[in-house]
């Protein structure tokens, strides 16, 4: 329970900092990510607090023995760079870079209403859903 908790707070935080920040505003992306048009780069500020912000932390946090409600860190082992990482950060990006939108700042664009985001949302949960079924029944 403890730990839904927590995630609760920690998912509300993540997105209210997403809403204040507005990266979950898609021409003010966009405009950050224009550089050779009419660039706007205040959200680079945002991204560097968060490379600041989990710099420091990430070195808190991995100091103690265990996370806080659980009994071992849960941290990615692979260090490989192979074809399923580069081609989805390439569509990722690709996807960040038309629409304005990731998926983090969607849901959380999802909380103010409106339709448009479910532009964005409806396809995003249909490709995870898909993609899912595939590798499941490739791994079986």
């Amino acid at each position: 329970m403890k730990q839904a908790i927590t995630g609760f707070i920690a998912g509300g935080v993540f997105g209210a900092g997403l809403l204040i920040s507005q990266m979950t505003n898609p021409s003010k992306v966009i405009g950050f990510l224009d550089f050779f048009g009419n660039w706007d780069p205040s959200l680079g500020f945002v991204m560097v607090g968060a490379l600041i912000t989990t710099f420091f932390g990430y070195r808190w946090v991995l100091k103690k023995p265990a996370p806080a409600f659980h009994t071992t860190f849960h941290l990615p082992t692979s260090k490989d760079i192979d074809l399923s990482l580069v081609s989805g950060a390439a569509l990722f990006g690709i996807g960040w870079g038309l629409s304005g939108l990731c998926p983090g700042p969607a849901v959380a664009a999802s909380t103010l209403g409106g339709l448009d985001i479910l532009y964005f949302l409806g396809p995003m949960i249909l490709t995870i859903a898909v993609y899912r079924l595939a590798t499941s029944k490739s791994a079986s």
